[in-house]
């Protein structure tokens, strides 16, 4: 029997009970009620002061350079970011600033976003599908945008959100399988 896929979500929220991190929540357990999964999930508001002053990697502590790894071994992301000024925040980005950019070439990605409308619907495909294609990762078919009107007391709630989760994870599966499950290439 193999072993279970390390899933690793990364919520961009940088509020304690975030939308980004309910939805992050949400996909994980879609994702292990269809695989074998060790899910994880890192906040990045947790990190913050942690994370805020630092340019290189050298400089981070202890909890920043084992969310880094734990991102740098997944087998699978999930990366949620809320929308601001139309694109993932800059916390969101300086986190990934520090991912080797080697470390993920061909590791599926599953994409989420959060925002106040579906004005920012398209920044999926804009910003962070541009931002993985730089770490050759392989970002998997069928986004996740939610928007506030999807929540109700910090809990998804719309049924058309719920089913294109259940959807994206769906058809991310047989990709999924596909890479991870495939016998290593040896040079």
């Amino acid at each position: 029997m193999m072993r279970p896929l390390r899933v690793v979500a990364i919520s961009g929220g940088v509020q304690q009970s975030s939308k980004s991190t309910v939805l992050a929540e949400h996909l994980l357990h879609l994702m292990a009620q269809k695989l074998p999964v060790e899910p994880r999930l890192t906040v990045l508001g947790t990190l913050v002061p942690q994370l805020a002053g630092t340019t290189w990697r050298a400089q981070v502590p202890g909890v920043v350079e084992q969310a880094l790894e734990e991102v740098e071994q997944a087998d699978v992301l999930v990366v949620v970011t809320p929308v601001f000024r139309g694109s993932y925040t800059g916390m969101f980005k300086h986190f990934f600033d520090l991912i080797h950019q080697d470390a993920l070439i061909d590791k599926p990605i599953l994409l989420a976003a959060t925002g106040g409308s579906q004005r920012h619907a398209l920044m999926i495909d804009h910003q962070l599908r541009p931002l993985f294609s730089f770490f050759q990762a392989r970002t998997l078919p069928l986004g996740v945008y939610a928007t506030d009107s999807d929540f109700e007391s910090h809990r998804l709630h719309s049924a058309a959100l719920l089913e294109r989760a259940q959807l994206s994870v769906d058809r991310a599966l047989p990709v999924i399988e596909l890479i991870c499950r495939a016998p290593a290439v040896t040079p």
